[in-house]
């Protein structure tokens, strides 16, 4: 009993760490306020080395082992997988403010992963791997493209700045087109592939409500990623818009968030391959 104690506090320390809904407050407000760049990093790796701490814990501390405690992550992962997807994606559709839709939408993610973890199986872990590293390279792709947007200082992050986007800078609202699909989950990118691995291993650990509800909750996301693209491609460009001037360092490192998106979106195998080589390690002691 004690045992599981101290794994239900630890879980509870990486929730916070993770902003799962309901210890997500700080997390809307963070990326609000903060340069692009620290938003972006807290998205790509900060966060979700608590996935990383959550998985070593559970298999390897506690000793918990894939087969017979399958129910237990069940029980203990579920209600925070489940509301932390709805809660976030239904939060963020009513959103005006880019960066803090981006925050909700980083919930909703974390719930799509606990997904992964709940499985409590190798698959389950392979395609927790798979997801933080495809939604890292989004994370950091769809920041930088906001902090170039946006100017000096992050002044310009509400919807209506991306007004018309697509006639200032077409391959910047490409490229965030990129972006904002593939966190939908379409095929043929890393999104896609991530999300369909961590149904996938929900329905074959028989947790079929978990999955019922990780495909509800992408199709009420989408809206909110659509907005952004819409608003994009269809808004009117503002009579005052000034000239968008792309860094070069920038620019490269979005081309190679798109080029990672897409390219392992069509051909999943080789990353595929590294995320379940890297299970055993990340189980070694279990």
């Amino acid at each position: 009993m004690n045992c599981f104690a101290a794994f239900a506090f630890i879980v509870i320390g990486m929730g916070l760490k993770l902003a799962i809904y309901p210890l997500h407050r700080w997390l809307p407000g963070a990326y609000t306020y903060a340069p692009s760049a620290v938003s972006a990093f807290l998205a790509a790796t900060a966060t979700k080395v608590a996935i990383y701490v959550v998985i070593r814990f559970m298999f390897s501390v506690f000793s918990i082992k894939f087969e017979f405690e399958q129910d237990t992550m069940a029980y203990i992962f579920f209600p925070f997988a489940i509301i932390a997807m709805f809660a976030a994606s239904f939060i963020a559709v009513f959103q005006v403010n880019v960066k803090r839709m981006l925050a909700y939408s980083s919930i909703g993610h974390a719930g799509f992963i606990l997904v992964g973890v709940q499985a409590a199986s190798p698959d389950g872990v392979a395609a927790v791997v798979f997801y933080a590293a495809a939604y890292g390279l989004l994370a950091v792709g769809s920041f930088g493209v906001l902090s170039i947007v946006s100017g000096a200082g992050d002044r310009s992050t509400a919807l209506q700045d991306l007004d018309g986007l697509a006639r200032r800078r077409p391959a910047l609202a490409l490229a965030f087109t990129v972006f904002l699909l593939a966190q939908a989950g379409v095929p043929l990118t890393t999104g896609f592939v991530a999300k369909f691995q961590v149904i996938g291993a929900a329905v074959e650990a028989r947790s079929f409500w978990l999955a019922i509800g990780a495909m509800v909750t992408a199709v009420v996301s989408a809206f909110l990623y659509l907005r952004i693209v819409l608003s994009m491609y269809l808004g009117r460009v503002p009579d005052d818009a000034t000239p968008i001037a792309v860094p070069r360092a920038a620019g490269v490192a979005i081309a190679i968030a798109v080029i990672f998106t897409v390219g392992f979106g069509v051909f999943p195998g080789e990353l595929d391959d590294v995320t379940r080589n890297a299970v055993p390690q990340l189980l070694a002691g279990s």
